[in-house]
C-alpha cells in the first residue's frame, strides 16, 4: 500500500506524519526547530502548560518563518483546548467564565503563543467525563464549530475519547470531527474499534504513544524477525504499519537521528503478512 506524505481531510491537505511536543518543557523551541529542520511540517501542541510549552513551539515557528526555511502555508499547526481538570495553575482562560468563553480565551491565547492568525487543527483535549458527552462538552464543541465556520481554524477534532463517546459526538455535532487523537495500545488491536468508526465516517485517526505505550509487545521475536529481514528499525516498522492501516502517527523523539530515521517510514512498504503480524502482536 502506497502512503503519500499528505492526505486530504475534509477538503484540507494534511501531512501524514506529525511531531508531538508534549513533555519537552524548556527544550520545546529547540526540538520543534530540530523537527522542522529534519522535515516535519506538522506540529502538535496544546494550550496546557502542565504538559506543553505552546509558546516554545511558536518561537521555533517564528524563527523558521523569519529565516525563510518554511512559509506559513507549508506548516500544519495543531493545538488543543484543555479543561481545567487537565491543567495546573497556569490557566489560559478565566476559570469562572463559561465553557464557550473559555474556548475563545484559550484559542486567542494559542494564536498569540503560535504567532499565527489561524490554526490548522483545533482539538478538544478530551471529553469532560470518562463516559458520555456532557452538556459542557456540547458547549465547548459548539464554540469550536464557530471558530471553524469563522475560518479561525481549518479543522476541529477530539482527543482521548472512547468509541461510545465518539459515536455520540459525531451523531450530534453540526461540524463533524475531522480528527481523533488517541493513545494507541497494541493490546486493543491498536484502538481497533475507534479506528474502525473513524474509517467508516471520514475521520482521520491520529495515534500517539505508539512506541512508548507498547514497549513490551514490540520486543517480541516477530518484530526482531521483521527488523532483520527488512533492515528497518523498530520505530520505522511501527510508523509504517500505522500509516498502512490508515493512521496519522505522531512521534515525540528528542533525537535528530531518530527524527530522520522515522521519516524514512515513507520510503518502504510492508507486505500484508507483516502488517497483520504487527496488528495482532499482542495476541
Amino acid at each position: 500500500m502506497t502512503v503519500d506524505k499528505t492526505r486530504v481531510v475534509q477538503g484540507v491537505t494534511v501531512p501524514s506524519f506529525m511531531y508531538g511536543t508534549a513533555w519537552k518543557e524548556d527544550r520545546t523551541e529547540e526540538l520543534t526547530a530540530l523537527a522542522m529542520s529534519n522535515g516535519f511540517v506538522a506540529i502538535d501542541t496544546a494550550n496546557q502548560r502542565k504538559h506543553y510549552y505552546e509558546a516554545g513551539v511558536g518561537a521555533a515557528v517564528a524563527k523558521a518563518l523569519a529565516g525563510g526555511d518554511v512559509s506559513r502555508d507549508d506548516l500544519f499547526l495543531q493545538t488543543k483546548y484543555t479543561y481545567q481538570r487537565g491543567q495546573d495553575h497556569r490557566l489560559p482562560y478565566d476559570p469562572k467564565a463559561g465553557p464557550a468563553e473559555q474556548v475563545r480565551q484559550s484559542f486567542a491565547s494559542s494564536l498569540e503563543h503560535l504567532g499565527t492568525s489561524y490554526i490548522d487543527s483545533y482539538v478538544l483535549h478530551g471529553p469532560s467525563l470518562c463516559a458520555g458527552i456532557a452538556d459542557t462538552d456540547w458547549q465547548v464543541w459548539g464554540a469550536m464549530e464557530t471558530l471553524q465556520r469563522d475560518g479561525q481554524t481549518r479543522l476541529i477534532g477530539v482527543s482521548n475519547i472512547s468509541g461510545e463517546q465518539l459515536a455520540t459526538l459525531h451523531a450530534g455535532a453540526e461540524v463533524k470531527p475531522a480528527f481523533v487523537q488517541n493513545r494507541c495500545y497494541a493490546n486493543t488491536g491498536w484502538d481497533r474499534a475507534v479506528r474502525s468508526f473513524c474509517a467508516d465516517n471520514g475521520i482521520a485517526y491520529q495515534g500517539f504513544s505508539l512506541l512508548t505505550a507498547n514497549d513490551r509487545e514490540l520486543r517480541r521475536p516477530i518484530m526482531d524477525e521483521i527488523m532483520a529481514r527488512t533492515g528497518r528499525t523498530r520505530a520505522q516498522l511501527v510508523f509504517r504499519f500505522s500509516m498502512q492501516v490508515g493512521m496519522l502517527p505522531l512521534t515525540g523523539t528528542t533525537s535528530a537521528a531518530h527524527m530522520a530515521e522515522d521519516l524514512k517510514a515513507f520510503e518502504f512498504e510492508l507486505g500484508d503478512h507483516d502488517v497483520r503480524a504487527i496488528e495482532t502482536i499482542a495476541g
